[in-house]
């Protein structure tokens, strides 16, 4: 049995019989005005984070969603657009797919502004999406790509990009971790498929995005996730786990390579009322300007005396130097 179908056994039991915490953390519940989330769709959250972020959902945006669970994320992004067919959802596993579509009945009945068929079904996989090119806005996934191996991760994320819009985004929340795996954890399947062993690191997540072509990456966020420990997983020493929240937008490439933000800033506490350091980058005396990680460095190398570059954070809230 291929870490695929494992994935798929999983995930038909979890559809089947709800499974509260079956992998992952709570994903944040909007409490958006009229909008109600059913508890079966929360005990069927089998997210690490949100995708759901309210600046990119102006205008009524078309979205893809892969990988359904219980339908949750997707109710949220239909109250952004209220249309029908205006969101799809993606997903290879039969019994996930059915339990949405109930699922859907009852917000139907819980929210009156809803309704089914603002959310279009389909099966699929994500390394085959049956989606037009560059037809969508927004696209999600939580949890999802970090059960991927490289090659397959590979194809996932050609697959997303292939199906935005120019300057659309790639809204992903997935586990990382920074230490070692030793080959038992990530050759085990099932810990695979349960988002633990397959999570990358930060740099190495970045980078297969990037190499996919997006120009422009945003870490949103970055959270404790998970621990293993030696007395209930095959490792000698303990392992953290943290989950992150990013945004890929299909922006063209810089010649000087993407822009990625990390939650860096740049103070100027000179003499004048600002610095231009003439290559686009306007510095207000005081003012905290977010930076990508490229300017930064760009800034540094200047060896003023009058600018400081905060440590990156890991959480970008928008605007700055790009």
């Amino acid at each position: 049995m291929s870490y695929l179908e494992t994935t798929h056994n999983v995930y038909k039991e979890a559809a089947l019989t709800p499974d509260v915490g079956l992998c992952c953390t709570t994903n944040p519940i909007w409490e958006l005005p009229g909008l109600k989330i059913p508890r079966i769709m929360q005990e069927m959250n089998y997210g690490c984070g949100s995708t759901v972020h309210a600046r990119d959902l102006t205008n009524n945006p078309k979205m893809l969603y892969v990988g359904v669970g219980g339908g949750m994320e997707l109710l949220q992004f239909a109250y952004f657009n209220r249309n029908k067919g205006g969101i799809i959802g993606i997903d290879v596993v039969d019994e996930m797919l059915e339990a949405s579509r109930k699922n859907f009945i009852e917000a139907e009945e819980m929210n009156p502004w809803f309704k089914g068929n603002f959310v279009d079904l389909r099966k699929g996989d994500a390394m085959n999406l049956p989606v037009d090119d560059n037809s969508i806005d927004v696209a999600a996934q939580n949890c999802l790509f970090n059960i991927f191996k490289s090659d397959d991760l590979k194809k996932a994320i050609a697959e997303m990009y292939r199906v935005l819009k120019p300057h659309g985004r790639l809204v992903m929340s997935d586990p990382t971790c920074e230490q070692p795996m030793n080959d038992e954890l990530r050759n085990d399947e099932r810990l695979r498929a349960l988002c633990l062993s397959g999570s990358l690191q930060i740099n190495e997540y970045v980078k297969a995005l990037t190499d996919a072509g997006f120009g422009t990456i945003e870490i949103r966020a970055r959270k404790p996730y998970r621990i293993l420990d030696p007395k209930n997983y095959p490792t000698e020493e303990l392992i953290y786990i943290e989950s992150i929240e990013v945004a890929a937008i299909k922006d063209p490439m810089p010649e000087d390579g993407p822009c990625v933000f990390t939650g860096k800033a740049a103070i100027y506490y000179g003499d004048k009322d600002y610095f231009d350091d003439g290559v686009g980058h306007t510095l207000l005396k005081n003012q905290p300007l977010a930076i990508c990680d490229k300017t930064a460095l760009a800034l540094k190398s200047l060896k003023r005396g009058d600018i400081y570059i905060s440590n990156a954070t890991f959480h970008y809230d928008g605007g700055g130097c790009c």
